[in-house]
C-alpha cells in the first residue's frame, strides 16, 4: 500500500535549525508514521522503516516517531496459550518465537536504525521489543540526527496480559533529550494514563511528547488531547494500521481474544495516529484510514504560549502542598558484594598510586 503523506503547511524541506539564544522561534517538521510491523521477520521490518524515514525526509521531516513495537511486534489477539494456573506448549512455542524476532540493545539492529537517522538527518523516535537475556521490554529508542544513538525507554507498566510477555522497565530509564529541535521523551500507550509518570517528564522540560501507542480506539484522542494541555508541550501519537493478514496465518497464529477468526482484510488495529499542539488544536490526524505518514510543522513558540496559562511544574504547581519524588536508579535483582568491594580496592589502588 502506498504511504500518504498528510498536508503541512508548507511543502519545502526545512533544514535543521541552530536554536540559538530564541529557541521558542524555531519550527520543527515532524512526522508520525502509521504503519504496521512485518511480524516475525525484524529483517523486513527494519527494511519497511527505512523505506518509510526515507519517505519522511522527502518531506522534509527532521522528527520521525514510529509505533509503539514497530520493531519485533505487538502481539495482538495472542493468549500465549495462558491460562490461570497453565501454559501450553504451543504458546511457549509462539514465545520462543516472538523472543527470537526481539532485538539487543546494543546491537547490529540498533547500529543499522542509527545509521538510518544519520543518513536521512532525522531525529528518529522507534518503538521495539528489547531483549535483554530472557526477559522481553516494550522499550522505545531514541537516536539524533548525527547518527548517534541516545538511550531508552521502557515501558514502566505493561497493561493487561502484556504483564505476561514484557518485563517491568525502573525509573532509570525515563529519559527527556534536550536536542537542538527540542526536548523530547516518550511513554508507551497506557502509561500515558499514568499522572505521576506524566509529571516526571513534566518535571524534565518535555516539549515533543511522543506517545507511541497500541490504542486505536476513539477515547485516546481525549488522553493525547488532555496531555497536550496538561504539559504544554506537542504529543505525537503514533499507532500501526494492521490487517489480519499483516500477521501470520492460522494456526500459527490464532486470535484467540476474538469470538470468529478475522478474515485477511479485516482491520485489527485501525491507527489513529495524531500530532496535537500545546493549545489542544490537532495538527495533523488522526487518521484511520490505512497505513500514513501523518507530518506538520510544530511552532515551538507555542509551548511559552500555552505555559503562559497553565505550566504544571511551574507557577501552577503548589510544591509545599503535593510533591513528586522519582526513584531514578536502576532497579538491579541481583547485586554480589564481593564484586563491590574489589571495585572499590580497585579505585583505592588507583587514589594511592596517583599520591605516590
Amino acid at each position: 500500500m502506498d504511504l500518504v503523506p498528510s498536508p503541512v503547511n508548507d511543502a519545502s524541506t526545512i533544514a535543521e535549525v541552530d536554536m540559538g539564544s530564541d529557541s521558542s522561534a524555531l519550527t520543527v517538521r515532524a512526522t508520525v508514521v502509521q504503519a504496521s510491523t512485518v511480524f516475525y521477520d525484524t529483517p523486513a521490518t527494519l527494511d519497511k522503516a527505512e523505506r518509510l524515514i526515507v519517505e519522511a525526509a522527502g518531506l522534509g521531516s527532521q522528527l520521525v516517531v514510529f509505533p509503539e513495537a514497530f520493531i519485533g511486534g505487538y502481539p495482538r489477539g495472542s493468549t500465549f496459550g495462558v491460562t490461570i494456573g497453565a501454559r501450553t506448549f504451543k504458546g511457549r512455542e509462539e514465545f520462543r518465537k516472538y523472543h527470537a524476532a526481539a532485538i539487543d540493545v546494543p546491537s547490529p539492529e540498533v547500529e543499522r536504525l542509527a545509521a538510518m537517522a544519520g543518513k536521512y538527518k532525522v531525529y528518529l523516535v522507534m518503538g521495539v521489543i528489547e531483549r535483554d537475556g530472557y526477559t522481553l521490554y516494550c522499550t522505545v529508542l531514541f537516536f539524533d540526527s548525527q547518527g548517534l544513538y541516545l538511550g531508552k525507554h521502557r515501558k514502566l507498566m505493561p497493561t493487561a496480559l502484556e504483564r505476561i510477555i514484557w518485563g517491568f522497565g525502573d525509573g532509570s530509564t525515563i529519559p527527556v533529550y534536550e536536542t537542538p529541535i527540542g526536548k523530547i521523551g516518550a511513554l508507551i500507550c497506557w502509561e500515558n494514563r499514568m499522572p505521576l509518570l506524566r509529571t516526571a517528564l513534566y518535571g524534565k522540560g518535555i516539549e515533543i511528547y511522543c506517545a507511541p501507542t497500541a490504542d486505536s480506539r476513539d477515547v485516546w484522542q481525549a488522553s493525547m488531547t488532555h496531555i497536550a494541555l496538561e504539559g504544554g508541550c506537542f504529543v505525537l501519537s503514533a499507532n500501526q494500521f494492521c490487517r489480519r493478514k499483516d500477521y501470520p496465518s492460522p494456526p500459527e497464529y490464532a486470535f484467540g481474544s476474538i469470538d470468529e477468526e478475522p478474515s485477511p482484510d479485516s482491520i485489527v488495529c485501525a491507527g489513529g495516529s495524531v500530532i496535537i499542539s500545546p493549545s489542544g488544536a490537532v495538527l495533523a490526524g488522526p487518521n484511520y484510514d490505512g497505513e500514513a505518514l501523518i507530518s506538520a510543522d510544530l511552532d515551538l513558540g507555542e509551548i511559552t504560549r500555552a505555559k503562559f496559562d497553565f505550566d504544571v511544574v511551574g507557577h501552577y504547581a503548589r510544591p509545599e502542598v503535593l510533591s513528586l519524588t522519582v526513584r531514578d536508579h536502576p532497579s538491579i535483582p541481583v547485586n554480589f558484594t564481593s564484586a563491590e568491594k574489589t571495585e572499590g580496592s580497585q579505585k583505592s589502588v588507583t587514589s594511592n598510586s596517583l599520591h605516590t
